[in-house]
């Protein structure tokens, strides 16, 4: 067994955690990650209302006794949503783990404390970790280039980000971008991070509430079968390359503005994607890591095999290339 400060922060087996995930961090994933011992986060806003989400939570505790967290990605917008009121359904939930991502999450931080809530902030860059880290997160999750979704505007992947986030940041920190095997826990390790957070690989898993033809084509594609969108807007998402996503990226090309492309973009064509089975019908966000993706085990023979293989690389593989 690896035991980090992250496993003994958040009262779970194996360093391993389950991003929040639009229209997939469901109580059916999530419970099925924290049964197999690792951390799962329901997504707050793919429940239509803070109601919902409590609903969610319920229903997730029906499904396991063990630990699990709730994700609240904060973003600016004209009309954003309830905040408060999905913080406050958290809260009232008994919650103890939050995942934040976005905007200036100073407010949630501070309230989720308030609670005995212990937070991770996902940053994207050495400079926002620090950041987190004096506003009073209690852990971060540092996303490397190689990520799904938002992967900031620095560019800068894992391999660099982690041990130089590591350098300057003294609570625990996860690594995200590009894992999905126990070669990747171990570097992770290696690297600074004290577990890793995977997204795209939990949507290959038998638990994952998404169509069986989208866990297929993860299987299917390779490393390349990514596209980098909104890249001219200073908002650049790494999603599956599909037809969509490449007339998102002609369309940039050309000099289109966001209002040109918003109907090719629109989050609800991605859960139709998610519930079809289409993978060309909308943008659906997926990481390099396709490329190490080969089946669709469930949750609990995923985490025991990448753990299992990380103690394997540590023990043996690498104690091997020291010479006394």
């Amino acid at each position: 067994m690896i035991k980090t400060r992250f496993t003994e922060m958040f009262g779970v087996k194996h360093p391993i955690a389950q991003g929040g995930m639009q229209w997939v961090g469901k109580a059916e994933l999530v419970s099925a990650v924290a049964n197999a011992g690792g951390l799962g986060f329901i997504t707050a806003l793919t429940q239509p209302t803070p109601e919902d989400l409590a609903k969610e939570i319920r229903r997730t505790r029906e499904l396991t006794d063990q630990p699990f967290g709730v994700n609240l990605t904060i973003l600016p917008a004209v009309k954003p949503p309830p905040y408060a009121e999905y913080r406050a359904a958290i809260i009232e939930s008994g919650v103890k783990a939050v995942e934040t991502a976005g905007y200036k999450p100073e407010e949630h931080i501070a309230e989720f404390q308030k609670h005995g809530i212990k937070v991770i902030h996902k940053c994207t860059a050495v400079r926002h970790a620090v950041s987190a880290q004096r506003m009073g997160a209690d852990a971060i999750s540092i996303d490397g280039f190689e990520c799904a979704g938002h992967p900031g505007e620095d560019d800068i992947p894992g391999l660099i980000l982690i041990p130089a986030a590591a350098e300057k940041v003294t609570i625990p920190m996860i690594a995200s971008g590009g894992f999905g095997d126990g070669r990747g826990l171990a570097a992770a390790l290696a690297l600074g991070a004290e577990g890793i957070n995977m997204g795209t690989r939990f949507l290959a898993t038998q638990e994952a509430p998404i169509h069986h033809n989208i866990k297929e084509q993860l299987v299917a594609n390779d490393e390349r079968a990514t596209d980098l969108i909104f890249r001219t807007m200073r908002n650049t998402a790494r999603v599956s390359r599909n037809d969509v996503s490449q007339e998102v990226v002609r369309l940039e090309k050309e000099g289109a503005k966001f209002e040109e492309v918003r109907h090719l973009v629109v989050g609800s064509r991605g859960k139709v994607v998610y519930e079809s089975g289409d993978p060309n019908h909308g943008i659906w966000s997926a990481g390099l890591v396709q490329g190490l993706i080969h089946d669709i085990p469930t949750c609990a023979e995923l985490i025991t095999r990448i753990v299992a293989d990380a103690e394997d690389i540590i023990q043996k593989r690498l104690a091997n290339f020291i010479v006394k």
